[in-house]
């Protein structure tokens, strides 16, 4: 793709990416035929050669408006185009700069700033949300089903076992799965410390950024990132063998640290070590021998998160796992496309989001499974509320 950025744009790192990514965009259009938002919608702008177009013509110089910001926020960011793209084009990271951009120059009404503000504001903040969460429980049948269905039921907590082993890794605490789903890591930390190895917490580390970087707020996603690395580089010096993520979509950010941060002289080194760390909880368990985890054998369907198979590029990686342990997989048509969730966009593209959800459900629930299982709190949460199969998460199969 021909391009013709400002030369002013080209001085910046941030121009110079986007325009290295445009000019090898081909038109070629196969990446609509993958793309979910395309084929609910059938326009070209809501696919991802459109937006691609609305990004360049705004870097450009061209009149950008409302339009923009509609196809743009429409994306659900699940880099499928990417999977399929035969020409490498680095489809997420130009919406991270087309949405960045567009921020900037376009405005808002003030209903959908304050929304992304306090979506903001309150998800990446533990404390708040397991507050609000609370609250939301007393009053669920007073809110909107569309928000009351998003409430799990408070479920007892399971105890952390205590550190015992010389092998030792680190885990993510999050932002929302303390509070939705707080055992999901104290399953990761029972499973891995019947194989040798410790699972612990660093205090102080949190969100791991990716909200705030797709709802077009780089820099305090950058904060997150920072504080992030201060918590684990005490244990990143002393040998901890990983940095463990059990939400797939925490997993794909912080794996990209060190290209987000590649330009911070303070954190760059720092950032990079992070990131080659950093594993799938499913990637951790493909590398041990598991023969020894034991327990009921399960017929599930599983659905596998946009970002562990198109933005980590771990295809198959938890349907061998669990294969492996002896669990019976059914047959998911068009596993491929995304269930809806994508962080924020449930709750920003409500509409869309349920059809995309339905459609992946009647999918997942074709073969009869006993129950649906993910890998991202995300998808979780989302399916689960108009489910009637419990839906959770994998490693409930195993602990």
């Amino acid at each position: 793709m021909q391009t013709r950025l400002g030369a002013e744009l080209l001085e910046t790192a941030q121009g110079q990416e986007a325009d290295a990514i445009l000019r090898k965009c081909v038109h070629c259009g196969f990446c609509n035929a993958t793309c979910p938002t395309y084929q609910l919608k059938g326009d070209e702008l809501d696919g991802p050669r459109g937006r691609i177009y609305l990004i360049k013509e705004m870097l450009e110089g061209e009149n950008a408006g409302a339009g923009t910001l509609l196809h743009l926020d429409r994306c659900l960011t699940c880099r499928n185009c990417e999977t399929t793209c035969p020409s490498g084009v680095e489809y997420g990271r130009l919406l991270d700069i087309g949405r960045a951009v567009a921020e900037e120059r376009i405005s808002r009404p003030l209903s959908e700033r304050a929304a992304r503000y306090w979506l903001r504001k309150v998800l990446t903040r533990p404390r708040l949300f397991k507050a609000l969460l609370g609250l939301g429980r007393r009053a669920e049948s007073f809110l909107p089903a569309m928000l009351a269905g998003k409430i799990p039921d408070k479920r007892p907590f399971l105890a952390w076992p205590k550190p015992r082993h010389a092998r030792r890794m680190l885990v993510l605490d999050g932002c929302v799965q303390p509070a939705l789903a707080p055992n999901i890591n104290v399953r990761a930390a029972r499973v891995l410390d019947k194989l040798g190895v410790s699972l612990i917490r660093a205090r102080g580390a949190g969100c791991c950024g990716a909200l705030s970087q797709h709802l077009a707020a780089p820099e305090e996603a950058r904060d997150f990132m920072r504080r992030n690395i201060d918590a684990w580089w005490p244990h990143v010096e002393t040998g901890v063998e990983a940095i463990v993520m059990t939400a797939s979509g925490c997993g794909v950010q912080v794996k990209d640290y060190g290209y987000l941060l590649k330009d911070d002289l303070a954190y760059a080194e720092k950032a990079a070590r992070v990131s080659a760390l950093t594993r799938d909880i499913g990637e951790v368990l493909r590398d041990e021998d598991i023969s020894g985890l034991t327990g009921r054998k399960r017929r599930v369907a599983y659905h596998p998160p946009c970002t562990l198979q198109h933005g980590q590029k771990l295809p198959g990686l938890v349907e061998e796992v669990l294969r492996r342990l002896g669990h019976e997989l059914v047959p998911v048509a068009d596993a491929h496309l995304c269930c809806g969730a994508a962080g924020t966009y449930a709750l920003l593209q409500p509409e869309m989001a349920l059809q995309l959800r339905e459609e992946k459900l009647a999918a997942l629930r074709a073969g009869a499974p006993e129950m649906i299982v993910s890998a991202n709190i995300g998808c979780i949460t989302h399916l689960a509320a108009g489910s009637g199969v419990p839906v959770v998460h994998w490693l409930e199969l195993i602990d």
